[in-house]
C-alpha cells in the first residue's frame, strides 16, 4: 500500500508552524511522519513537513530515519542546550542553490555592493534611510547606539530593570532574568531564520554586517525582525518573573511568529535586501554540464530538495 502513496515533497516555509521543541524523547518515523516517543512509551505525532524547525533539547535521541525524513521535507534539525539557549549543531534541510550562493558571495565580496546591501538592511530595520556617505563600520556604530537605546525603551515600557545586554555563553544560568529571556527568545528567532535562509538557497555563514561565524547571515537577517518580535516578548515575560521563564518565552515566541506572519516575510525580505546590490544572479558558464535529469517541480522553496 505504501508504494501507492505519492512521494513526499517539501511545502513552502510560509505555510509551516515555526518551531517545536523536543525534550527527553526519541524522535523517529512512524507511518511516514515524525513521532516522538517519551520514556513511558507515549507517542506524539508531528505533522510531516509542517514544521520549519525542530529544536532538539538534552535527553533527545534521533533516529537515522528521522534525519533522512527531515532532509526530504525540509525541516531544520537544531541541537540546542537546556531551555534552547545554546546551539550545538544543526542539520541542513536541503541542498543549497549554487546560483544563489554565487550571487550572495559576489555581493559580499565587493565593497560597494556590500555597502548597498548593508544600507538596505539598515532601512528595513529602522524604517528610514541611513545617513549618506557612511561606511559599513560607521553604520554599525550608528546601529549599535540605536539598538542600545531601543533595549532601554522596551525595558522601560514593561517595567523591567535593564543594565545592558550581557551574558556568558559558558554560564547562562548566572545571567540576570532579562538577559536569560532574551537569549532564549533570540535562539528561537535564529532557528526559524536559519531554516528560511537555507530554504531560500543561501549560505548562513556569508554575512554582510556579521562575519566569522557559521550563522553570520542568519544574524544579519534576524536582526531586522528582532525588535518587533522577540525582544518585546522577552521583556514582557521577564516582567512577570515566572517560575519557568525560558519555557514561557518559547511559547510566546511561537505565538508572535504566527501573529506577525514572520515565516511569510523572511524569504521575500532576503530577496529585497540582496536586490539592493542591483546586480543579477550570475548565469551558469556556457561549458557547464546541465542536469541530465531535470529537477522535478516542488511545492517547497528554492533551497529545498525536490
Amino acid at each position: 500500500m505504501a508504494d501507492l502513496l505519492p512521494p513526499l515533497k517539501p511545502i513552502a516555509i510560509k505555510e509551516r508552524l515555526s518551531i517545536l521543541f523536543i525534550e527527553k524523547g526519541h524522535l523517529d518515523v512512524l507511518d511516514g511522519a515524525f513521532v516522538v516517543v517519551d520514556k513511558s512509551g507515549v507517542r506524539t505525532h508531528i505533522p510531516v513537513g509542517g514544521v520549519a524547525c525542530l529544536m532538539l533539547e538534552p535527553g533527545t535521541r534521533t533516529s537515522h530515519a528521522a534525519v533522512a525524513l527531515a532532509a526530504r521535507v525540509g525541516t531544520l534539525l537544531v541541537w540546542v542546550g537546556e531551555a534552547g539557549v545554546r546551539l550545538y549543531s544543526s542539520g541542513q534541510p536541503g541542498g543549497a542553490r549554487a546560483d544563489r550562493l554565487l550571487y550572495q558571495a559576489k555581493l559580499a565580496l565587493d565593497d560597494n555592493l556590500r555597502l548597498k546591501v548593508v544600507r538596505k538592511m539598515y532601512a528595513m530595520r529602522f524604517g528610514e534611510e541611513p545617513p549618506a556617505r557612511r561606511s559599513v563600520e560607521q553604520l554599525r556604530g550608528i546601529e549599535g547606539a540605536r539598538v542600545r537605546e531601543t533595549y532601554k525603551l522596551i525595558a522601560k515600557k514593561y517595567g523591567v530593570e535593564w543594565k545592558a545586554r550581557n551574558y556568558d555563553v559558558t554560564e547562562w544560568d548566572k545571567g540576570d532574568l532579562p538577559n536569560r529571556c532574551l537569549s532564549s527568545a533570540t535562539s528561537c528567532l535564529y532557528g526559524v531564520t536559519e531554516a528560511a535562509v537555507l530554504a531560500a538557497g543561501y549560505a548562513p555563514a556569508v554575512g554582510f554586517i556579521h562575519t566569522g561565524k557559521p550563522l553570520s547571515f542568519v544574524y544579519d537577517v534576524a536582526d531586522i525582525y528582532k525588535f518587533e518580535t522577540v525582544v518585546p516578548v522577552a521583556f514582557k515575560i521577564a516582567a512577570k518573573n515566572p517560575h519557568n521563564p525560558e519555557q514561557q518565552v518559547r511559547i510566546a515566541c511561537r505565538d508572535v511568529f504566527r501573529e506577525s506572519r514572520l515565516l511569510e516575510r523572511i524569504i521575500p525580505g532576503i530577496e529585497e535586501m540582496l536586490s539592493a546590490g542591483e546586480i543579477a544572479p550570475p548565469a551558469p558558464p556556457e561549458e557547464a554540464v546541465l542536469p541530465a535529469i531535470p529537477n522535478a517541480e516542488s511545492l517547497g522553496d528554492a533551497g529545498h530538495r525536490a
